[in-house]
């Protein structure tokens, strides 16, 4: 079974950056795109940027388009997102997720593996 590790949570001020990390514990055909999502207690999980294997294909929730980037490096099992220009509305819990498909979704339903989550709370 795929495990995910996130970290890199933690309180910032609006206008502030924050970088999350995320390791799979292993490499296998179960995990090609890899990617994040958020979720505000109450609410649905909403997908944030997803990549593929090769990074050929990535995509990012409109909200945060220009000012999150998603990066991975396949030799360390690792996806990265950093996040600029933070504002209030991004604090969530951000959960780092992992699929089989070539080419990533943006459904959470489609992701096979997710992490514990982590925090990230941006302040006015």
């Amino acid at each position: 079974q795929v495990q995910l590790t996130e970290s890199g949570g933690g309180v910032v001020e609006t206008g502030g950056s924050l970088g999350l990390s995320c390791v799979a514990s292993e490499r296998t055909r179960s995990i090609n795109s890899m990617g994040w999502f958020r979720q505000v207690a109450g609410k649905e999980r909403e997908f944030v940027a997803v990549m593929s294997y090769n990074g050929a294909s990535t995509f990012y929730a409109e909200s945060v388009k220009g000012r999150f980037t998603i990066s991975r490096d396949n030799a360390k099992n690792t996806v990265y997102l950093q996040m600029n220009s933070l504002k209030p509305e991004d604090t969530a819990v951000y959960y780092c997720a992992a699929q089989k498909n070539l080419i990533p979704t943006i459904r959470r339903q489609d992701w096979n593996y997710w992490g514990q989550g982590t925090q990230v709370t941006i302040s006015s």
